[in-house]
């Protein structure tokens, strides 16, 4: 497809989308008399347009009926979290017992993690990837350490393998191999937030059960970008946040996964009153009994507000539907590569992975000439209002959304980057 793909004109791609009527249904921030081009979905999705109303009838019913809108509200509070769980289901690949929206993605690691790592003397590890999301090294280190363990010891950060820092499964099965027996839990990126690589999560959780390890997934860069089977991954856990892909809002309500096979009541966690088992929660009872599946692992009543946001968005995803906006994704990534390979070769490296099967929508690029010429290239395309962002040290990532990204939007970041190219001169 890349061959010949760059020779398309984007006017021509555009009107044959047929998902080109969901950009309608979004909020495109401005830039001088027109739109930003708005490739960091991966970083704060956009704001749908029916937003604004669906929280404006939260806080009328909130006005309106007090207390009583917990039962009588348009959307009453009281089950509203279920609202949002075929969606989330949806997105997840898992049955809608396994599925919950609750608190913050880091929040739900740790949560999870009381339940599934259970460190013993023997198996003390975590194994995570090197240059993880710091916020999730910061957590699997807290808990080694919460344990009684070392993170010098017993953390394990598989380095890359391959070239532009990506990781191969074969190097994965090498360090479950040699360290497969110390390793209580495997914690592992769906989406690796600097190079975009994406990970066959079935695979991973096979390799790593075969040496005894339990395996949770980070789903924050893969969770309303990439195609997920979460059940039928087999793996114990999974967190993601909603505010990238799902477009939900800043800090907007997470979401988890807990495997079926685990919705029995006797697994360690930390208990609140709203994982409290649905039929005797109101009888007020000392003794604490889980609602079966992932809802059991909840803590209070979930924040309104931020559902709100969340339930609107899933609605768009099941109108578009997730075969199509993986087929767009597909296209508009291949486009973005293929223009880059044929035009900017001299000034853009490619780190994300080339076959469609190991990224998502994004591509992290590579300025040549090194950190101050990524710099000044980041800094002249937010100039002209082409919104991506960057990531230390030198990486620029480039997400175009199949909800509301167009392929002129591709092509006006090309035609920014050849600006840049031809007024700096050739990259070093």
């Amino acid at each position: 497809m890349s061959e010949s793909l760059h020779d398309v004109p984007a006017e021509a791609l555009d009107a044959a989308d047929p998902l080109r009527h969901f950009r309608d249904e979004f909020l495109l921030p401005r830039h001088g008399s027109g739109e930003q081009a708005y490739f960091c979905g991966n970083s704060l999705g956009l704001q749908p347009r029916g937003v604004r109303d669906a929280l404006l009838q939260e806080l009328d019913d909130w006005a309106a009926l007090g207390v009583e809108a917990h039962f009588h509200g348009r959307h009453p509070w009281m089950p509203y979290h279920n609202e949002v769980r075929e969606g989330l289901a949806h997105i997840a690949g898992a049955l809608p017992s396994e599925v919950v929206a609750m608190n913050s993605l880091t929040a739900n690691l740790h949560l999870l993690m009381v339940s599934f790592y259970r460190p013993t003397a023997e198996r003390p590890a975590i194994l995570i990837e090197a240059g993880a999301f710091p916020s999730d090294r910061h957590a699997v280190a807290a808990q080694i350490r919460f344990h009684g363990f070392d993170p010098a010891r017993d953390l394990i950060e598989l380095e890359p393998d391959e070239p532009n820092g990506t990781i191969s499964l074969a190097a994965i099965d090498r360090v479950l191999g040699e360290h497969g027996h110390r390793i209580a839990l495997v914690l592992w990126p769906g989406v690796q937030y600097r190079t975009g690589q994406a990970f066959d999560l079935a695979a991973i959780t096979r390799l790593a059960q075969a040496r005894g390890c339990r395996v949770g997934f980070d789903l924050a860069h893969a969770a309303g970008n990439l195609p997920l089977a979460l059940h039928d991954s087999g793996a114990d856990f999974a967190a993601w946040c909603s505010y990238k892909y799902l477009n939900s809002g800043p800090g907007a309500v997470a979401g988890a996964v807990v495997h079926e096979r685990h919705a029995r009541a006797d697994l360690p966690r930390f208990a609140g009153w709203w994982g409290h088992d649905q039929a005797t929660r109101f009888k007020m009872g000392p003794e604490f009994v889980p609602t079966p599946g992932a809802d059991g692992w909840q803590l209070s009543n979930p924040p309104i507000l931020a559902l709100a946001p969340l339930r609107v968005s899933l609605e768009l995803f099941g109108r578009a539907g997730l075969p199509a906006l993986r087929a767009k994704s597909e296209k508009l990534t291949a486009y973005l590569e293929a223009l880059v390979l044929a035009r900017l070769p001299h000034v853009l490296e490619i780190v994300t992975p080339s076959e469609p099967e190991r990224r998502g929508c994004q591509l992290s690029l590579r300025v040549r000439g090194g950190r101050d010429q990524g710099r000044a290239l980041f800094e002249h395309l937010v100039a002209q209002g082409i919104v991506g962002d960057w990531r230390e040290p030198d990486v620029i990532r480039i997400s175009p959304v199949p909800l509301y990204n167009r392929f002129s939007d591709v092509r006006q970041f090309i035609a920014a980057v050849e600006c840049w190219s031809g007024s700096t001169g050739p990259a070093a």
